[in-house]
């Protein structure tokens, strides 16, 4: 019992080591990059918005089949302040709010189609 204890703590040691070590746990692109475009729903509403143009908001919803109300606003306001989204509020009664997509969200697109191209290769293989 206390030789899997020990061997317990020294893998704790060991990966207490490692995680110190390792520069993705503060800098990694691609942890960064995966924190702006991961999630069930931010790659669905880029695409939506990528193919139909500027949306609103219900339009929208309509569009990602099983996304809840609550989802597509927390994940709207996190593409926005990602830069990948925008949002423009216009002054009329009832309150009319857009969604477009950004220069930097078309930069990105080419990649996210590579990756489905990839992702293809792997169902076929």
């Amino acid at each position: 019992m206390a030789e899997c204890v020990d061997r317990v703590e020294q893998s704790k040691e060991t990966e207490l080591q490692c995680e110190e070590r390792c520069p993705c746990n503060t800098s990694c692109p691609l942890t960064k990059t995966m924190g702006l475009i991961g999630g069930k729903w931010k790659i669905a509403i880029l695409c939506a918005l990528r193919t139909d143009g500027t949306t609103r908001f219900n339009s929208l919803k309509r569009k990602i089949n099983g996304i809840t109300n609550t989802m597509l606003a927390s994940s709207l306001k996190e593409l926005e302040e990602s830069g990948l989204v925008l949002r423009t509020q216009y002054l009329e009664m009832p309150v009319r709010v857009e969604y477009s997509t950004t220069s930097a969200c078309d930069e990105l697109m080419p990649i996210l189609q590579q990756l489905a191209v990839w992702g293809m290769s792997l169902k076929t293989s």
